[in-house]
């Protein structure tokens, strides 16, 4: 009888310091040893949340979302486009091609999940998780489809607008919820294949993923953090739930249930058997966190943001917050970040003790070791296909090297002297095939997108 009542006072504890370690784990946590972002790195966010959240204005004269004081000013007349769920054909979600002569930017910008949508969910149940491999990892089947389809439509008006506006212009793409997986698999069509859009250089492309979806394996969530960057405000629940997107929002009515149970799943499961699953899916690129709220502590904080490539612990644990789902808003996303980026300035215009153009180059060499250093991080943890994406991932001098002498590529070769317009399923299936060569054991999806 003593025994047995020892084995339940064991088990009794044991859920005990579960259920205390869960209730008590806090967004800010994910993020505690990561180092601060700085002003010029961080200043695209809130510009890009006021982008999206255009998408969604009935009269741009006459904008009704937020717009805090002094901030970004979207001009209706450098509005290149506007789609709308007529134009798509639930192809994809709405969107808006915009040229910013101030910043001397091409923003395709896509707004995020629509619940009364039908076409958003068919995109998100559009999926054979783990039979979509691309790239040399797994993505998202219906939002790679819907990125396909995004620059089959729009690829030619982008490549125009960046010859038009010279070579000094940067293309950002931006995306919520829904619409950051769309534009974070576009950017690593676009980054492929460059000649297709004018021969841009790879430094002149961002992605900028809001409240991200997990929409690539870890591999190429790495890889490709030098060029795109999610932001993540506290709680969101979106960036941390490893279920596939079908699960989520076939439970949309019940999520508060499916998190929590979600939450004591993954709670079991080995850090290490996770990172060995090629085809868990992650939240893509560098991660920016928006962290203003505190352990015990009601109310927010003044804000402040964490950047970090991480490998392990990349938003794993699910938080029982009444926040998950209010924190994945745009609405509050922009206005935090809003609150970030004035505080980190006012707090560098005070700090600088040398000048800004070295504080630049600095941050800029540091940034660059970060990504290194995560690719190497990915290959000593046995990250599956993460030795090939370290091996092949180019330096800016090889970038460079590449841009000058495109000619030697025959496939840029062909696109530049036919003048054709870019076909980019051709462009998908290429790379589908190649990683049916790489992995001829592959189970490939035959559902390939058209």
């Amino acid at each position: 009888m003593s025994v047995a009542c020892g084995v339940e006072c064991v088990f009794v504890l044991g859920c005990a310091r579960w259920l205390w370690k869960r209730c008590t784990y806090i967004g800010s946590y994910d993020s505690a040893t990561w180092p601060s972002a700085t002003a010029d790195e961080f200043e695209p966010a809130p510009r890009v949340c006021r982008l999206i959240l255009a998408i969604y204005e009935p009269d741009l004269l006459q904008p009704q979302h937020y717009q805090p004081a002094g901030g970004y000013r979207l001009n209706p007349d450098w509005v290149v486009k506007r789609v709308t769920y007529e134009d798509t054909l639930g192809h994809a979600p709405p969107y808006i091609i915009y040229v910013d002569h101030d910043h001397r930017e091409i923003v395709l910008a896509v707004r995020g999940l629509n619940l009364v949508k039908e076409s958003d969910y068919k995109l998100l149940l559009d999926n054979s998780l783990g039979k979509q491999m691309f790239d040399g990892g797994y993505v998202h089947h219906g939002l790679l489809k819907s990125a396909t389809w995004l620059l089959n439509r729009e690829s030619e008006t982008l490549k125009q607008l960046w010859v038009e506006n010279g070579s000094e212009y940067g293309m950002v793409f931006a995306g919520h919820s829904l619409g950051s997986g769309v534009v974070s698999l576009l950017t690593i069509l676009v980054v492929n294949h460059r000649e297709k859009l004018g021969g841009i250089p790879k430094e002149k492309i961002r992605c900028y993923a809001i409240a991200p979806a997990r929409c690539m394996s870890l591999n190429l969530a790495v890889k490709y953090a030098n060029v795109i960057h999610s932001i993540v405000l506290q709680d969101d629940f979106l960036p941390r739930t490893p279920t596939p997107l079908e699960d989520i929002f076939k439970s949309v009515f019940c999520l508060p249930c499916l998190l929590f149970l979600v939450c004591l799943r993954d709670t079991f499961i080995p850090e290490g058997r996770k990172l060995r699953d090629p085809r868990r899916l992650y939240a893509p690129g560098r991660m920016y966190h928006i962290v203003e709220r505190k352990f015990c502590r009601c109310g927010r904080f003044p804000p402040e943001v964490r950047t970090a490539i991480p490998v392990e612990g990349r938003f794993e644990h699910i938080v029982l917050s009444c926040n998950t789902t209010s924190d994945h808003g745009i609405v509050w996303i922009q206005r935090e970040a809003e609150k970030a980026l004035q505080l980190m300035k006012d707090h560098s215009s005070e700090t600088v003790t040398v000048p800004p153009t070295v504080q630049k180059f600095e941050r800029l060499k540091t940034i660059e070791k970060e990504h290194k250093d995560a690719l190497e991080r990915a290959v000593s943890l046995n990250v599956p296909h993460a030795v090939d994406t370290a091996e092949k991932e180019p330096s800016a001098n090889n970038e460079g090297e590449a841009s000058s002498s495109g000619a030697k590529d025959p496939s840029s070769t062909q696109s530049k002297s036919s003048g054709a317009r870019a076909n980019w399923d051709e462009v998908v299936e290429k790379l589908l095939k190649k990683n049916e060569t790489a992995d001829p054991h592959l189970e490939r999806d035959t559902n390939v997108p058209q």
